[in-house]
């Protein structure tokens, strides 16, 4: 008898198990990865529906209007490699205001660099303490990775608290976007990126200037890590170009006002 019915019996744990693990109702499954096909000949990507409308069920945010030739600058910080002092240079002789999500290693180790990033009027957001996968977290344990980001934030530079946050590796789920807003904070993804966190394999000014360039669209979420030498050359080209496409150089806080009360095209 089990002889007999022994590949039946096993076919259907099989299905039980493969049910379970890719079960849309599974935790691992509501565990995102963010990403979409990049931005080509000046139009905005699309994550899509079903991420659209989870994302504004929560004020989260990755472009803004495609009407308007806008770009907002945001940096992933999580280690120091020589290139942010550069970066900011840039950034006040180009009146670009931007955006730095540091983790708590940064915090510690580049104490300097996050002072003049607050005196040159930039914003500090939130990308956590110890750049864990938060989705695998749970609720007491992503409050604690924010507010211990603030705590030292604070004691590092006088900041009362961030208001922006950015999961590590763009890895999140709704319970994530849902604690995060009723702790105060709200995400931030982005429109635009590509591989520029391998600090040992530069590859070249040029690979980062056409990176940007060919992504460029209105409303441009820019997510770039400072550990290159790639992104801290192209940079400044990369800003005069786009100003002289007609491109205007925002902050978040600017993107949020847009969202919240002026273009319902981000909703």
């Amino acid at each position: 008898m089990v002889e007999e019915h022994g590949p039946g019996i096993l076919m259907a744990a099989f299905i039980i198990v493969v049910g379970i693990l890719f079960n849309p109702f599974t935790a691992k499954a509501e565990e995102f990865h963010w990403g979409f096909k990049k931005a080509t000949d000046g139009v905005p990507p699309n994550a899509g529906a079903a991420l659209d409308d989870l994302l504004n069920k929560y004020g989260a945010i990755y472009k803004g209007s495609p009407n308007e030739k806008v770009v907002y600058l945001t940096f992933d910080n999580g280690y120091e490699n020589g290139y942010t002092e550069s970066i900011l240079n840039t950034l006040k002789k180009e009146e670009a205001p931007a955006t730095f999500f540091l983790t708590g290693h940064y915090l510690k180790s580049a104490a300097p660099l996050v002072k003049r990033m607050v005196e040159d009027g930039h914003i500090i957001g939130n990308h956590s303490y110890g750049h864990p996968n938060m989705a695998n977290l749970s609720e007491e344990k992503m409050e604690e990775e924010w507010k211990k980001f603030d705590e030292l934030l604070k004691a590092t530079a006088g900041v009362e608290r961030t208001t922006y946050a950015r999961p590590p590796e763009g890895i999140f789920n709704e319970r994530l976007l849902a604690k995060g807003n009723e702790l105060g904070y709200r995400h931030m993804f982005w429109s635009i990126a590509f591989i520029d966190w391998h600090a040992d394999k530069p590859r070249g000014k040029a690979y980062a200037y056409n990176e940007l360039m060919d992504q460029l669209h209105p409303g441009a979420l820019i997510l770039m890590h400072t550990v290159s030498p790639d992104n801290a050359e192209a940079l400044p080209d990369f800003i005069r170009d786009a100003k002289k496409l007609g491109y205007e150089f925002r902050s978040l806080d600017d993107l949020v006002l847009e969202y919240e009360n002026v273009s319902p095209v981000l909703r």
